[in-house]
């Protein structure tokens, strides 16, 4: 099927990568390669001498339209380097907003296939910085490429904050990139890894806007609603089925195992969270798993500060590590009883020193020490500063 994708199109690099893979039941069609090779370069050469000729002429229009078909061209060939720097050069000759945004998104969709996501992140943020960005549909195809380059970096909750951004109005405006339903994909998983209860009930379950998303996509749609729901082991079952899909996506495959330990995780403490003891057994049937392994992985979380709790290896009870209330309230109140001695001691000086007219003056000398010292007025009289270094 894919070696049949690869000859509807003239990337032949990418059809003999694909002939040439283990297993590949196809023979290798030379002929077509031959054919489309050298097709490509009579259309290159014509790509080029229209370049040269509107060069000629100092048309920018023209000039820009050049470069923009010449990059699309070697990104259909699957020279992506090439065309990255066709797109580039046609900022020069950009005469209006739209035609920098047009130039934004052809650099955002090179950069997302050659895996290049500092020139995605740059672009995006030139492209929201125009006054044009109002579009819905544009607006959406920019949080996409946002959160690409967020989930690039293992920065699941600033990934789901612009998955869960975009809107049903992206259709397939962006599918040379993803699909819709894989937006619901990536927001959904980097939203249960990431999110906390609330930014969950509000941004994914409370939001009219991706929920339309996710019916989209019915497997995701339910593990969300398992997930909040607090059905662990049903929300669990079904991560186990999206799984061999994700290992063979080409976005999520890196993060597949880090996402799977984050959400586990995350169902583990908000199981725990509400109660003062649990019933280990009881909670390894919730989450499907032996005993033993559950008790591994309380401990990993307990070792990492995620769930203030102790573990009863003998009687297999998870206990809540609950501060001491009593004694806390007691040191904030002798806290603040030495804190209101120390500002009253400091208040009563000031005024004993206001009513002796007493004041503390500088040498004149940076360097030197102060002094204290009473000034007389002409009358005979003292005169003591009240603000000097009091």
């Amino acid at each position: 099927m894919a070696i049949d994708l690869a000859k509807q199109g003239i990337n032949t690099g990418l059809y003999l990568e694909l002939c040439a893979t283990e297993g590949c039941p196809l023979p290798r069609d030379d002929e077509w390669v031959e054919a489309v090779d050298k097709k490509t370069s009579s259309m290159l050469e014509k790509l080029e001498a229209d370049l040269n000729s509107h060069k000629t002429s100092l048309d920018k229009e023209s000039i820009r339209m050049a470069h923009t078909e010449l990059g699309d061209f070697h990104r259909n060939r699957g020279d992506f380097a090439a065309a990255l720097k066709c797109y580039v050069r046609t900022r020069d000759y950009c005469a209006t907003s739209r035609h920098t945004i047009r130039m934004c998104l052809n650099v955002i969709q090179v950069s997302i296939q050659m895996g290049n996501y500092a020139h995605v992140s740059n672009y995006v943020t030139k492209a929201e910085s125009l006054p044009d960005v109002s579009d819905q549909v544009l607006f959406a195809q920019l949080r996409v490429a946002a959160g690409l380059a967020a989930l690039d970096v293992k920065n699941f909750k600033v990934a789901a904050r612009n998955f869960v951004d975009v809107s049903v109005d992206l259709g397939t405006s962006f599918s040379d990139i993803c699909s819709v339903a894989d937006v619901a994909l990536y927001g959904g998983l980097c939203a249960l890894a990431a999110f906390e209860r609330a930014d969950l009930a509000s941004k994914v379950v409370g939001n009219a806007s991706f929920r339309s998303l996710l019916e989209l996509h019915p497997e995701v749609r339910d593990l969300v609603n398992d997930f909040f729901s607090s059905r662990y082991a049903s929300c669990l079952s079904h991560l186990d089925k999206l799984k061999p899909d994700l290992l063979i996506d080409i976005h999520l495959r890196p993060h597949v195992a880090q996402l799977y330990a984050d959400i586990r995780s995350k169902a583990m403490i908000q199981y725990f969270l509400p109660f003062v003891s649990v019933d280990m057994q009881r909670m390894a049937a919730a989450f499907n798993v032996d005993v033993v392994e559950l008790e591994k992985e309380l401990a990993a979380l307990i070792m990492a500060g995620a769930i203030p709790a102790r573990i009863d290896s003998q009687s297999k009870v998870l206990y809540a590590r609950h501060a001491d209330q009593r004694h806390a309230t007691f040191v904030k109140a002798l806290d603040m009883g030495e804190a209101y001695m120390w500002n009253t001691k400091a208040l009563l000086l000031r005024i004993n020193l206001l009513r002796a007219d007493f004041t503390v003056k500088g040498s004149g000398d940076s360097f030197g020490p102060s002094k204290s010292s009473r000034q007389d007025r002409p009358d005979g009289r003292s005169v003591g500063y009240a603000g000097a270094g009091l």
